[in-house]
C-alpha cells in the first residue's frame, strides 16, 4: 500500500483553506489503495497529526516521520497547499531534491506562474491577451494619478504573489487607490494593479493523465459581490458557479483551445485551473492556479463531476499520474 503525504497549511492567508482541502483529499482517497497522512507545513514546524490530535515532527532530511515503532517514508506527496510554500515552488524544489514525486507543477512553473506579472508577460509573448497593469515594489514611490491616467478606472489592486483573492480590492475612485495598495502590501512585497476588463469570468480546468490532456467543462462565475472576492469564493450563496458555462459553442472552443495551448506552454503538471475574462471581442487571460481549490464545492471538482469523474477518481488519477 502506497503511503501518501497530503501536505497542507503553509504560511499565507490561505492556510485554513488549504487544511480544509487536505481533509477533503484524505476523505476521498481509497483507504484500500493508499495510506494517507495529513502533513502540516508551517514556519514553526512540519508535523503529522494522528487521530488523537498528537503531533509528530517530520524529519526534513528525508521527509519521513516516526510514530511509535513505525518509521514512515512517504511514496508520494499530494500537494494541497494554496499559496506559499506549496504553490510558489519552494516546497516543490525540496521534493525534487529528495526525489519524492508530488502532484503539482514543478519548481520553475510554480514560481513563474505564482508571480502574476511574470506569468502574464510570458502568456502575452505567445499572443494571448492580458489586462494592462502596473507592478509596484515595496518601498517604491508611486503616483496614484499617473497610475489611474494610464489604466483608467475602475482597477483591481491585488498582491502579486498570492491567491484566494486575499488582499484584493476593486477601486472605483482615485481616493480609494492608496488604501487599496496599502491593504495589498500587507499580504505581499509586490502589488499588481490591473485595468478592469468588462466581461464574463470563465474558469477552465485541465489535467494531463499519462500523456493525455483532459480539458474539463467550463464554469462561469457570477459573484454577488463586486467581484469574486474571498467572501464570494468561500461563503455559500455569495456566487453562482455555473457548469457548464452558458456560452456559445464558438466561445467554448476558444476558451478550451486556449487552455490546451497554455498547459504545455507553461509546462503544467497535474490538474490546474485557468481563469479568463470573456469580453464581447476578446479572451483575456487572468491567471493560472497550479494548486486550485479541491473541496466538494470548488470549481474544478464541479467540472470533473460533470464529466462523470468523482473526487475519489480525480484524486487517484493525480496520484497514479506521478507514481512509477
Amino acid at each position: 500500500m502506497k503511503k501518501i503525504a497530503i501536505v497542507c497549511g503553509g504560511d499565507s492567508g490561505e492556510y485554513e483553506i488549504s487544511v480544509k482541502s487536505a481533509a477533503v483529499v484524505r476523505r476521498h482517497l481509497d483507504p484500500k489503495v493508499y495510506e494517507a497522512w495529513l502533513v502540516f507545513i508551517t514556519k514553526e514546524a512540519w508535523y503529522v497529526q494522528d487521530e488523537n490530535n498528537e503531533n509528530f515532527l517530520v524529519d526534513k532530511n528525508d521527509f519521513s516521520v516516526t510514530i511509535g515503532d513505525r518509521h514512515i517514508v512517504f511514496d508520494a506527496v499530494f500537494n494541497a497547499i494554496h499559496g506559499s510554500p506549496g504553490e510558489n515552488g519552494l516546497l516543490n524544489g525540496y521534493f525534487e531534491l529528495l526525489g519524492v514525486p508530488y502532484t503539482s507543477s514543478d519548481l520553475t512553473t510554480s514560481a513563474l506562474t505564482f508571480h502574476k506579472d511574470f506569468c502574464k508577460r510570458i502568456v502575452q509573448t505567445h499572443g494571448m491577451s492580458v489586462a494592462s497593469s502596473v507592478l509596484l515594489n515595496e518601498d517604491e514611490a508611486f503616483d496614484t494619478e499617473q497610475i489611474i491616467n494610464y489604466l483608467k478606472l475602475p482597477v483591481f489592486v491585488k498582491p502579486n504573489n498570492g491567491g484566494s483573492s486575499v488582499g484584493i480590492s476593486k477601486v472605483k475612485t482615485l481616493e480609494e487607490l492608496a488604501p487599496a495598495i496599502e491593504k495589498a502590501f500587507k499580504e505581499d512585497h509586490q502589488v499588481l494593479i490591473e485595468a478592469f476588463a468588462k466581461g464574463r469570468e470563465i474558469a477552465c480546468g485541465a489535467m494531463n493523465m499519462k500523456g493525455r490532456l483532459i480539458v474539463f467543462p467550463l464554469t462561469e462565475i457570477v459573484s454577488k459581490n463586486e467581484f469574486f472576492d474571498y467572501e464570494a469564493k468561500y461563503t455559500k450563496g455569495m456566487a453562482d458557479e455555473i457548469t457548464p458555462a452558458p456560452i456559445s459553442e464558438d466561445d467554448e472552443l476558444w476558451v478550451k483551445t486556449t487552455a490546451a495551448q497554455l498547459y504545455p506552454l507553461l509546462e503544467c503538471r497535474g490538474f490546474v485551473r485557468f481563469d479568463f475574462i470573456l469580453t464581447e471581442k476578446d479572451l483575456i487571460f487572468i491567471e493560472l492556479n497550479t494548486v486550485p481549490g479541491i473541496s466538494e464545492a470548488s470549481i474544478l471538482p464541479q467540472q470533473a463531476e460533470f464529466m462523470g469523474i468523482s473526487l475519489k477518481s480525480l484524486f487517484s488519477m493525480a496520484i497514479e499520474n506521478i507514481l512509477p
